[in-house]
């Protein structure tokens, strides 16, 4: 069974998963135009988020974060980031224990909601967000590797 560690984003295994993220987007984005980005490390440090390792055994797979995003409403909104697995994982389940960990992180830190962007050519990540409870949403970003956004209440 694997397990969830949290792990800060700016280690080494936690970069080297992220880059194999980035590598992966950027090989099946349309059009090669795929935009990456880097981690703040204090985005992803308690409470304003936490960043998390799934391993299977001693070896890292996965990897998901939340961070904590400023809002003019009540709303105490978290978003979920580089939520990754190898493709070797995929299919297990992993996905749905990364983000339930990322959710149960959320709603320890006060959250009422999650929302998170993502690519519409990821139609596994599409399923596992809509099975989960996310709903479409308006843009809330102007994320230009996005194309949908999700948001799910917390309350």
């Amino acid at each position: 069974m694997p397990r969830i560690d949290t792990e800060p984003v700016d280690t080494e295994v936690a970069r080297a998963l992220l880059a194999e993220y980035v590598a992966a987007r950027a090989a099946s984005f349309p059009g090669r135009a795929y935009t990456p980005t880097t981690p703040d490390p204090a985005a992803f440090t308690p409470p304003a988020g936490v960043f998390v390792l799934l391993r299977d055994g001693d070896l890292p797979v996965g990897c998901g974060g939340i961070r904590r995003l400023t809002v003019e409403d009540a709303a105490v909104r978290y978003e979920v980031k580089h939520l990754f697995l190898r493709p070797e994982t995929r299919g297990r389940g992993w996905g749905r224990l990364l983000l339930e960990e990322l959710e149960q992180r959320a709603r320890s830190f006060g959250a009422t909601e999650l929302v998170l962007d993502t690519h519409h050519t990821l139609e596994a990540a599409a399923a596992l967000y809509a099975a989960s409870g996310f709903r479409t949403i308006p843009p809330y970003n102007d994320n230009p590797n996005a194309t949908r956004w999700y948001r799910k209440p917390l309350t």
